[in-house]
């Protein structure tokens, strides 16, 4: 089935893949199509490359350097992004605190912090999930006590992605405990240089440090960080969190790890020997390949439905599914690499390719997909109530 732009959106898609292809250091983009950890450095120059041409944050209101793009083109350019090999722009920046500022912050915190946090100049953190307060989030414990014009914060945030290189976090805190859980939230943005503050590395499955747990001792934060009104947080979560879910089902580069796949099955049988002449690899990789189509028909089919700024009931099959098809390539690789799939770590000087032996660090790692952004059997709740009229 062939997909049928019109000739303004095919001009479109020709302009955002000559850009990704050609203005985003290749150093970059090999990594990611290798499948490496990105550095810090390497997202930081990534995401300032985009805004250098106004493109890393379409999404936001175009007086903050949005763009007044169609839905279908911004679907387009989060493809385009995905298939050349290239990183979103920083989500926490981009997709989570940017536009809740934008949307509810007072002019000075749009003027102080937008710019920097469009230019990845201020490394976002997400202060929300607690150790007792992650599907529940609204059970949340770490409190603001306000004194003076000052807020004392006190309490643990964990699975913090990517707190190392925080500069600053955007935290849910509870500032009237004497409220039904979900009234008396706010949101606080906290300097991770603030006395008080501590980041605690979480190790993972994988070995890797990608997670963190952050507490609060007596942490001090200005009144003038707040975003919005006090206790209005949750009304603001439920924002970020909408926005969070856009883009969760990333086909361009579960596209382009599955062509990755099949391209290294070719020569990955005994002796060179290609292990697409199986039929059962064969059907497995073809079976993947009409999942995922189906799957861009359903994004597409989102974004026509979209247009009125309103998620359409669809996107969560796009959650649920896309991060199925995500870890269902990631197993595929593990079992196309067989033992050299043991061989964790790349560029060691073996003759093990860095994409076989990051296979088992990717499948460990996407473990994860089906969790974040509304876990799979939320979603699979919420599918079954709306979508299909089914109520228990």
């Amino acid at each position: 089935m062939k997909l049928q732009l019109s000739d303004e959106d095919v001009a479109f898609r020709d302009e955002m893949r000559t850009f990704f292809t050609t203005q985003i250091p290749q150093d970059i983009r090999d990594t990611v199509t290798a499948r490496r950890e990105l550095s810090k450095d390497q997202i930081v120059r990534s995401m300032q490359a985009m805004n250098a041409a106004g493109i890393a944050v379409p999404n936001w209101p175009v007086e903050w350097g949005g763009k007044d793009w169609t839905p279908l083109q911004r679907h387009i350019w989060h493809e385009e992004m995905q298939l050349a090999g290239v990183m979103p722009p920083l989500a926490f920046n981009a997709s989570m605190v940017g536009p809740v500022i934008a949307a509810f912050g007072s002019q000075e915190i749009k003027e102080r912090f937008l710019p920097k946090t469009a230019n990845l100049d201020i490394w976002w953190s997400q202060g929300f999930s607690e150790p007792d307060a992650g599907s529940d989030l609204a059970s949340l414990r770490t409190t603001a006590v306000r004194e003076g014009d000052e807020y004392v914060v006190n309490g643990q945030k964990t699975w913090t992605t990517l707190g190392q290189y925080g500069d600053w976090i955007f935290t849910l805190v509870r500032t009237d405990p004497n409220v039904k859980k979900q009234a008396g939230i706010s949101f606080l943005l906290i300097d991770m240089t603030s006395p008080g503050l501590t980041v605690r590395p979480i190790e993972l499955i994988d070995g890797g440090h990608e997670v963190n747990e952050v507490f609060f001792d007596n942490v001090r934060v200005p009144a003038e960080n707040l975003v919005g009104e006090e206790n209005k947080g949750w009304d603001y979560a439920k924002f970020l969190l909408g926005n969070e879910r856009v883009g969760v089902a990333p086909v361009g580069s579960t596209k382009r790890t599955l062509a990755q796949a099949k391209e290294y099955a070719k020569t990955a049988g005994p002796g060179g020997t290609s292990l697409l002449d199986d039929p059962l690899v064969a059907a497995q990789i073809v079976e993947l390949e009409n999942d995922l189509l189906a799957l861009e028909l359903t994004a597409l089919r989102v974004v026509a439905n979209s247009a009125d700024g309103k998620p359409h009931p669809a996107s969560s099959v796009l959650k649920l599914q896309g991060t199925v098809l995500q870890q269902a390539v990631t197993e595929l690789w593990v079992d196309l690499a067989g033992p050299n799939a043991l061989a964790t770590g790349a560029g060691d000087g073996s003759d093990v390719p860095d994409l076989a032996r990051t296979a088992t660090t990717n499948y460990l790692n996407y473990r994860k997909a089906s969790i974040y952004g509304g876990s799979n059997e939320v979603q699979r709740q919420i599918i079954a109530g709306t979508i299909l009229g089914l109520r228990g």
